[in-house]
């Protein structure tokens, strides 16, 4: 057995991304940038006003004094006249400043006066050079640089494209995952179980797992045990860029999966991870021109394959796109209660992680094994038991993994 820190290290020398390609920026929605995206006019494109009120000299400007109104500029017009001393023209938020102005007034300091509202009375003698003015190109210059090679491709980078006119980018693709669930004992969620059958709760969980991450996911549905069946659907999941399995790969007369992954070109770069739930794990990739494929043999126990994806596959498919090979993500916390927990080996526990008091706490869950999936519902982490032979004291701190 191998280390989950070797066990990350060996997918992560596999996790590399495809080549990038060409997308719409209306598609790039978690993508990763393969390259910079330069803006293509200054932003704002003019001097623009921050606010309503009116656009004046500011060297007019002195408690009570009057101003004659040229014009009215909203957002989309295009002033037609100077502003010379003594007057004004009246602006909205967004509008072009006009030729001459060099201060906008906001237009709660101002009142207008005379029949006909010609005249602007400014109360106020706080108005210097630039004041309520976003000059032309402060936020970007043309030709600068907005977005570099590698930014994840939020909501604010998508608005970011649209005022840089970048319609299109150069981004790595997010990869495909194909999910196969294994087991002669499985049955669909509709159906009544009979004797020695359970219901098929990994496919529809590992499918959630890989849309949350940002994944397109293929679902395979049900493999038998049987090695023509799962030859046929390993191939199909091999036409994906990863393939998650679940089930099939312990030690028992029908865990057929590493030797009929074996028969279609896919090599084991480890099985057996130190830890609990989740020892079983597999690992192995297919050779392939445009990128390794990455094969996943999760357990068949729920918790177990929560556990796995969260720690080995999540990362994989965050490398895969051009991200950071992270999985997710983790704090210190404190015990809230004490713990009873021996073994040899790394356990990751359900639990509740809350804050008391300005702290980070921790509660373990009465969580009965890696098949006990109702329980692993109420928990919002996992508590990380590093293997030792003592009980763990209340107030003691450990590293929780948030789910």
């Amino acid at each position: 057995m191998i280390s989950v820190e070797e066990a990350l290290e060996r997918i992560k020398q596999h996790a590399k991304p495809r080549a990038a390609h060409a997308i719409r920026a209306s598609d790039a929605l978690g993508s990763v940038l393969a390259v910079d995206v330069q803006s293509d006019i200054d932003s704002p494109p003019h001097d623009k006003a921050l606010m309503d009120g009116y656009a004046v000299v500011a060297s007019d400007i002195v408690p009570g004094v009057e101003l004659s109104i040229l014009e009215e500029v909203t957002a989309g017009d295009v002033p037609t006249k100077p502003v010379t001393s003594g007057t004004a023209t009246r602006i909205m938020t967004g509008a072009p400043i006009p030729e001459g102005a060099d201060a906008v007034v906001m237009v709660e300091r101002t009142e207008l006066v005379g029949e006909d509202s010609t005249t602007v009375r400014i109360d106020t003698d706080n108005s210097q050079p630039g004041q309520n003015i976003m000059p032309r190109g402060e936020s970007v210059r043309c030709g600068d640089v907005v977005l570099r090679i590698g930014s994840m491709i939020r909501p604010i980078e998508m608005g970011v494209l649209a005022e840089c006119g970048a319609t299109e980018i150069s981004a790595y693709p997010k990869p495909s995952v194909a999910i196969l669930s294994t087991g002669n004992e499985l049955v669909a969620a509709e159906t009544r179980p009979k004797a020695g059958q359970i219901r098929n709760s990994n496919g529809p969980m590992l499918e959630a797992l890989v849309q949350r991450a940002g994944n397109a996911a293929v679902n395979l549905g049900v493999g038998r045990d049987d090695r023509d069946e799962l030859e046929r659907l390993v191939r199909r999941g091999l036409d994906e860029d990863v393939l998650v399995l679940s089930g099939g790969v312990s030690a028992g007369v029908l865990d057929l999966v590493p030797e009929v992954l074996a028969a279609n070109g896919v090599e084991q770069v480890f099985h057996k991870v130190h830890l609990k739930p989740g020892k079983p794990v597999w690992f192995g990739i297919r050779k392939d021109p445009e990128g390794d494929k990455l094969v996943f043999g999760l357990p068949g126990n729920p918790v177990g394959s929560l556990v796995c994806f969260e720690l080995f596959v999540r990362p994989a498919l965050a490398g895969l796109a051009g991200q950071e090979f992270s999985g997710i993500e983790r704090r210190t916390a404190r015990l809230a209660t004490h713990h009873s927990r021996y073994g040899d080996r790394p356990t990751y526990f359900p639990a509740r992680l809350f804050d008391r008091d300005g702290q980070f706490q921790v509660e373990p869950l009465a969580w009965k094994g890696s098949a006990d999936l109702r329980t692993l519902a109420d928990a919002n982490c996992l508590a990380l038991f590093p293997p030792r032979d003592s009980e763990f004291d209340a107030g003691e701190a450990i590293e929780v993994y948030l789910l």
